[in-house]
């Protein structure tokens, strides 16, 4: 109920759902997003600073594509001080300048949940939050692929040079069929989302595609993930 009641108070474009168009050609994983594909597909919107207190807010370009296999899910981050020490898989990567996807494949079931958190040099913790999942906090989902612009770097230190970077991500739909009405999805189908973003050391900025309701003050709120729809046509052209 609440979430359809932010929907009835939220500005029109923020409650319409992101299009997931089919990939038009080729992803390949290697942290450029230099491909076709990723110049046509649309971003998903500017990100809220949910609790900012201060500081610049560095801008998130997220888009997502999917064919099918594979969730695909690119971010571009703005950023004047990259760092990231964490190596360790599972590791409190939210540490360091770090990128999120926590997704519900089922709008009625929106508490079963997966998350996807990489930091910028490429280590990644996941977490498999669902009324089935009875192992640890922790999660290892199957053949999933991502790159960064830093990736596999003993550590990030802040450099003057430091502009933007990125993460390029192929998460395996299959590892969602537990929760998910069809893997493949079809025309139509929708999932919940949300998109988030952590700072580093300097300007420690928390950031979300789709704004967290007040009181919430964490990103595991699956309550206001947004909604997304999967669309079988590739992207229109830009």
């Amino acid at each position: 109920m609440l979430f359809w009641l932010l929907l009835a108070i939220w500005p029109a474009s923020a409650a319409e759902p992101y299009r997931i168009y089919r990939t038009p050609s080729r992803v390949t994983v290697d942290g450029k997003l230099d491909e076709k594909a990723w110049t046509q597909a649309p971003p998903v919107g500017p990100f809220t600073f949910n609790w900012r207190q201060g500081g610049e807010q560095e801008q998130t370009e997220a888009k997502l594509l999917w064919d099918d296999k594979n969730l695909y899910v690119s971010w571009l981050c703005h950023d004047r001080h990259i760092s990231a020490r964490e190596r360790q898989r599972h590791g409190p990567v939210s540490r360091d300048d770090c990128v999120e996807i926590f997704l519900s494949p089922n709008p009625a079931k929106v508490r079963n949940y997966y998350t996807f958190e990489i930091n910028v040099i490429g280590t990644m913790l996941n977490r498999c939050r669902t009324d089935w999942w009875t192992g640890p906090p922790t999660w290892e989902p199957e053949g999933v692929r991502y790159r960064t612009s830093h990736h596999g770097m003993e550590r990030k230190d802040e450099s003057p040079d430091d502009r933007a970077w990125v993460v390029e991500m192929a998460a395996p739909l299959r590892n969602f069929a537990r929760d998910a009405a069809h893997t493949p999805p079809r025309d139509g189908d929708e999932w919940r989302l949300n998109l988030n973003r952590t700072g580093g050391v300097t300007n420690p900025q928390h950031s979300t595609w789709w704004p967290i309701a007040p009181p919430a003050r964490s990103f595991h709120t699956p309550e206001s993930f947004g909604p997304v729809v999967f669309i079988a046509r590739k992207p229109p052209r830009r």
